[in-house]
């Protein structure tokens, strides 16, 4: 798995008349971090980079909101038929994102939002896969912590913001780190969604570095690092909230 990565930033380092020699070599004569310099020279690549930040962060921050709250009414409140719709909404994860996307453009087309970043973001502001992870983190909290809020006059959202949320750091990194890395790389939606240069975001961008006839293969390399250097960046941050937070959700039914 490391070997495709370094041999990336390998490339990104050589002339591009070293890209196809063989016997393939790690490294050129020289590193040419000049290709690093000559990314954004054909490419508005730092608008390519500001664009997936822009939508990355809504969505990651609306679904760390959506699926607390979804969450802990579903492992906590008391209502008529909560475990049948649970499970029907857990059911929308075995539907595959093509068979939702001609509706999802229909629907912003009527709207008028094709080529603009809401079409990228409103679809993904809930997700049953956030729910549900958060759900299985509130159901192993003791319910003794509960019972006490509600005794000292607690409210139901008083209990998730002042007890329940506070205690679900180590899950919302995990469910953070799990949706950044999906929207950062989806490829596929701003595809069908994009349509300006200027509003397209990393994945879409780096695609369209690629000419018809030729291509400039360690600047587009040195590109691809700079876009994945975000999510190495991420994971190392939250790499002990990561971990506890996948441990803990799964302890408990």
């Amino acid at each position: 798995m490391i070997f495709p990565f370094i041999w990336m930033i390998s490339t990104s380092l050589k002339e591009i008349g070293e890209v196809f020699v063989f016997p393939p070599t790690f490294f050129g004569e020289r590193l040419v971090f000049e290709n690093y310099a000559a990314i954004s020279d054909r490419f508005p690549f730092g608008q390519f980079f500001l664009n997936s930040l822009k939508v990355t962060t809504i969505v990651v921050i609306a679904q760390l909101i959506t699926g607390s709250m979804a969450g802990f009414a579903f492992a906590r409140l008391q209502f008529k038929g909560r475990d049948l719709l649970f499970l029907l909404y857990l059911a929308t994860l075995m539907v595959p994102p093509q068979v939702t996307m001609i509706p999802n453009f229909i629907t912003m087309t009527h709207y008028g939002l094709v080529d603009t970043h809401a079409s990228l973001y409103l679809p993904q502001m809930a997700n049953a896969f956030s729910t549900f992870l958060l759900r299985q983190f509130f159901l192993s909290i003791p319910k003794s912590l509960e019972d006490a809020a509600k005794i000292d006059g607690c409210t139901p959202f008083g209990v998730y913001w002042r007890i329940f949320l506070p205690l679900c750091k180590p899950a919302l990194a995990t469910l953070g780190v799990f949706v950044f890395m999906f929207v950062w790389n989806d490829f596929m939606g701003p595809l069908v969604f994009i349509n300006s240069i200027d509003k397209m975001t990393l994945p879409l961008g780096l695609a369209s570095m690629q000419g018809m006839y030729s291509t400039n293969w360690p600047v587009l390399m040195a590109g691809t690092v700079v876009s994945i250097a975000p999510l190495i960046i991420l994971f190392l941050l939250a790499q002990d909230f990561f971990i506890k937070g996948v441990t803990l959700s799964g302890l408990k039914e």
